[in-house]
Parts: C-alpha cells; sequence; structure tokens
C-alpha cells in the first residue's frame, strides 16, 4: 500500500511539473452541486460571436488520449497540433467509452439512461435507433436556419426510414450507417452470411460513390464539395464522423512511411491511418478558408471514446481502453479552434462532458431551448472561450442495469444504497465511483508496442482482493487511477452511491431488443438498411384483429 501511495504521490508531482495541476486545484472544496444551465432565452455570454457562426463538429473514431503530438504520440499530427495550440485544449474533456453512447449524448445533449440506451451499442440486426420523441441538435440548429449536412459515420440506428440521419435533422448525409466496415469496400458483415454494402447518400445506397476510394479521403472530398456549393453568408452545420481510426487497421500505402520503424503491426497501420486523418482535418480547414466560411467558424474536435490497446490505440498514461468506465476509455482527445474565441492559444482543465455540446452549440447559434427539453448537458461557451469555471460539477458516466457480470457485487457491499452488481460510474467534483466490473483495467505503456505483437508482460496491473466491486478515486490528485480510497473514505462512497441513486430515479427503461432475422441485407438488395415496415405490421394487426373477429363469430354460431 505504502508503495501505491508513493507512485500516487509522484504521479501527482509530475503533473504539476508539466502545469497540468497547481496545488490549489487539489483542494476538495465542496462545491455547488446544483449549477444553473443557459435557460430559454437567456443571451449568451460575452465571448459569443456576433453573429451565426458556422459549426464544424469533428469526431474521430477510437483515437487513444495519448494518440495526438500535443499528449507527446511518436504519431505525427501536426494539423491537431496546430489547431489544438491556436485554440483551446480542453484537457478535463469526457466522452462515453463506446460509439452509440457518444454520438447520441452528443446529438441529445442527454445521458444514456434518459434515451434507453445505457446498454452497449446498437448492433446492425437490432429493430433499435435513437428513440423518436428526442429532438435533435441538427433540427433546433435548422430551426434558426442552419444548413445542416452530416458526412461520415451515423451508428444510430437506421431499422425504419424515419431513424434515418435525413429524418433526423440533416439536410443531406453521406456516410455509413454502421459503426464499422471496410474503409474501401464499404461492405460488413455482422456473422456468416449476413453481410451487406453499407455506403450512403441521403436513404439510398451509394452505388455510384462505390470507386474503391478510401473513407477517411472520400468523405473529405465530401465535405469540399458541400462547403464550394454553400453560401458562406448562410450558416452551416457540418458534423464530420470520420470512420478513423477505427478497426479494420487500413491506410493508403504512402502514409505508412514515417512508420516503418513500429515494429508493432497493429500500431504501425494505426498510425498511417491517424497521419491521414490528421492531413484530411488540415485539407477541410483550408477548405474552409478558401470557400469564406474560416473567420465566422467554430470548429470543434473530438475523439468518441478511448483507445483500443489491441488495435493499435494507446490511452497512456490513462488506465483501462475503449469499452471500459477507466479513465482510458472516457477521457478523451478534444480541443476547439476558432477566430471568435477570447482566450487563443490556451488550456481548458475545467469539467467538459459530450452532452455539453447541445446546449452550447444551440446557444451559440441564437437558437432556443425549450423548457420541455430536460438536458443533461450545459452551456459552456464562456468556460471554453473566456476562461470562466464550468457550471459542470458532475458527470455520471453510465449506470447499466443489464450489465450485471460482477459476481460478488451485492446490497450490502453498497451499504444497502446501490447494488454493486450493477455496471456505473459517476464522477463529482473531484471524486470518481465505479460500481460492478468496470471493465479492462491495465495500463499499457508505449513499449508495450514495441514487438511484433501486443506484449502484455509491459502492462502495468493492481491484484485487487477477490470480490471487489466498489472503487473510488481523487481524479484531480490522481488521474491514473492508481489509489483507491473506498476503504479510506467510505462517507465519500456513501455519498456517490445516493447520487447514483437519485440518477437511477430519472432512468427510462433499456432498450436492447433481439436481432430481427429481416435485417439481413439479402433480404434488401445487398444492402444494410431500414427493413422495417409500418405497413406490414398495420397489415399483421389488421389481419389478426380479422382472424379474431371470424373466431368470434363461429363461436356465436356454436353457442346458438
Amino acid at each position: 500500500m505504502l508503495a501505491v501511495e508513493v507512485l500516487a504521490g509522484l504521479s501527482v508531482l509530475s503533473l504539476l511539473a508539466y502545469g497540468y495541476l497547481s496545488w490549489d486545484s487539489l483542494g476538495l472544496g465542496p462545491g455547488e452541486m446544483e449549477a444553473t444551465r443557459t435557460g430559454p432565452g437567456e443571451e449568451p455570454g460575452a465571448g459569443a460571436p456576433r453573429s451565426q457562426p458556422h459549426i464544424i463538429f469533428i469526431l474521430a473514431d477510437d483515437q487513444g488520449f495519448r494518440d495526438v503530438g500535443y499528449h507527446g504520440s511518436e504519431i505525427r499530427t501536426p494539423t491537431l497540433d496546430k489547431l489544438a495550440a491556436e485554440g483551446v485544449k480542453l484537457e478535463n474533456y469526457y466522452v462515453q467509452p463506446m460509439c452509440t453512447p457518444s454520438r447520441s449524448q452528443f446529438i441529445t445533449g442527454k445521458y444514456q439512461i434518459h434515451t434507453g440506451l445505457q446498454h452497449s451499442i446498437i448492433r446492425p440486426t437490432q429493430p433499435n435507433c435513437l428513440p423518436l420523441d428526442n429532438v435533435t441538435l441538427p433540427q433546433k440548429l435548422k430551426e434558426v436556419g442552419y444548413s445542416t449536412h452530416m458526412v461520415g459515420k451515423w451508428h444510430l440506428g437506421f431499422y425504419r426510414r424515419e431513424c434515418m440521419p435525413t429524418q433526423r435533422g440533416f439536410d443531406t448525409f453521406f456516410g455509413s450507417l454502421l459503426g464499422s466496415g471496410d474503409y474501401y469496400t464499404h461492405f460488413k458483415c455482422d456473422g456468416p452470411g449476413i453481410c451487406g454494402y453499407d455506403l450512403y447518400e441521403n436513404d439510398n445506397a451509394a452505388w455510384d460513390h462505390d470507386n474503391g476510394i478510401y473513407s477517411t479521403q472520400m468523405y473529405t472530398q465530401k465535405v469540399q464539395q458541400i462547403l464550394a456549393s454553400h453560401n458562406p453568408r448562410k450558416p452551416i452545420f457540418l458534423y464530420i464522423a470520420y470512420q478513423a481510426v477505427h478497426s479494420p487497421l487500413q491506410a493508403p500505402g504512402k502514409y505508412f512511411e514515417h512508420y516503418r520503424s513500429i515494429n508493432n503491426i497493429n500500431r504501425r497501420r494505426y498510425a498511417a491511418m491517424l497521419a491521414c486523418l490528421d492531413e484530411a482535418i488540415n485539407n477541410v480547414t483550408l477548405a474552409l478558408k478558401k470557400h469564406g466560411y474560416y473567420e465566422n467558424s467554430i470548429i470543434v474536435y473530438s475523439s468518441d471514446n478511448g483507445g483500443q490497446p489491441m488495435a493499435g490505440g494507446s490511452n497512456w498514461p490513462l488506465r483501462g481502453s475503449k469499452g471500459t468506465y477507466w479513465e482510458g476509455g472516457i477521457r478523451a482527445v478534444g480541443f476547439v479552434h476558432s477566430p471568435l474565441l477570447k482566450n487563443k492559444g490556451s488550456v481548458c482543465k475545467e469539467l467538459v462532458h459530450i452532452t455539453d455540446w447541445f446546449p452550447t452549440l444551440i446557444t451559440l447559434a441564437e437558437g432556443q431551448i425549450d423548457e420541455d427539453i430536460q438536458l443533461d448537458g450545459y452551456d459552456i461557451w464562456e468556460t471554453i472561450s473566456e476562461g470562466r469555471r464550468s457550471p459542470r460539477v458532475d458527470i455520471l458516466h453510465n449506470i447499466d442495469p443489464i450489465y450485471t457480470k460482477a459476481k460478488n457485487g451485492s446490497w450490502a457491499a453498497g451499504y444497502g444504497i446501490w447494488n454493486t452488481a450493477i455496471q456505473s460510474a459517476i464522477r463529482v467534483n473531484h471524486w470518481k465511483l465505479l460500481t460492478g466490473n468496470p471493465g479492462y483495467s491495465d495500463w499499457v505503456p508505449p513499449q508495450a508496442f514495441s514487438n511484433a505483437g501486443p506484449n502484455r508482460w509491459h502492462n502495468e496491473r493492481v491484484s485487487w482482493s477477490a470480490g471487489k466491486t466498489v472503487w473510488l478515486f481523487n481524479i484531480s490528485a490522481d488521474p491514473y487511477e492508481r489509489v483507491d480510497l473506498s476503504a479510506r473514505y467510505p462517507d465519500v462512497v456513501k455519498q456517490l452511491l445516493r447520487r447514483l441513486s437519485q440518477f437511477n430515479k430519472t432512468a427510462v427503461p433499456v432498450r436492447y431488443p433481439p436481432k430481427d432475422p429481416r435485417s439481413n441485407p439479402k433480404l434488401n438488395g445487398g444492402v444494410w438498411g431500414p427493413w422495417f415496415k409500418e405497413d406490414e405490421k398495420k397489415k399483421k394487426s389488421d389481419k389478426s384483429k380479422g382472424a379474431n373477429k371470424q373466431k368470434k363469430n363461429k363461436n356465436k354460431k356454436k353457442a346458438n
């Protein structure tokens, strides 16, 4: 235990040395539990632009926390480094540990427990999508005159036409509906015999664009076309959700040139993919300048979750990986670049979450946030632009009532307040609490990628006592989650368990239906796409009603 505490002390000192913390920031001030959101009709702060800005939101896929030049990566990202250095780096920025959850929270401003998507992701064969009663960010921006375009990965469900991007607020859509697929052929298999094409233009398969072009480059070309054809005097919202650097690990040959010295094949391919992505973002920025958008634009860059070490990603020195609630799964690369920022070239260490973009961007666009929309996000523009304190003091990372794999979890372990078999995680001020099974918990240092294959001997692990289902960390002092404080501060554990319980009372039922065999692309012209027909359901319903009526008439005759 003494050795672990010494390590924690050293980690704090290293953070101080690199400017991530000040001594004052280690104080555990009570903080206000209730912070006010920007309400309907309230004027944006002094740092807001004078006219409706062009909004460009770029979402990378599976980019690890370390995998950007300014976090010390060996992978070169000159574009990201320059944009971040001239903008505001978000160094206390959180997303969700997987694709669908992050995307749903970005587009609705709501936690997963308030949309029913709190378990896993939306699978290709599931009759599921972002619930239709949720108002989306592009819908709100359209209300105030924005042209809205999406390019890239959707992954919010498509089993009905009403679930498609063009039905959820986007004027145009060009990209994929699923979570992954081949970067060149745009095909995806979800099991033996369940394979299909996944590239769309608006509501139809984009067979005409099937020219074997690498998706990162193809999406960038589409963005350039949109910017060239739009009038820069009218506001535009561009949501660019790149497929990179998600597996499968594929990249054009020329991007391997600088990384042939990396022995680990997955890391080498990943580096090439990230190099291509960096170049793509440079081309998007050049197009914004060329066509007259840049001076009145806000560019937001974010990863959707942490990296996957087995697929070349690195979250070092954070713990864990994609799919986990350790910091390596949920603490993301993020920054804002804009000529409209007040404090350019600064670092924001205030708490920011992916749900915050919804109210922030709507307020900047001079839109209205309806009173009946129960948001979990906050307007954080003044925090980013002017360096003010964040209105956010807590984050519900998630409560997943289906994932109860912690066999030793119990109500007793949760002091009668919470069943610790349930996978959940919450952050309140400096404190972070995890329950259940948080997922893969190793620290994976850079030297783990030095061999031809992933070498787990290099990984650092902590052997927890058998049956452990509760962890508590002071994230400000211990961002690497090395010192569990749950035994030392039981009162803090109880407070956070009560907060979890309060959140859970507001949760809606989980939406996670079984597979539907009608989803097979073979039944849909070889294409992944909407398969659920409302009229078919109605016909079946009418048929069953008719059958019941006939049955009743027969029974009446028999009785007579």
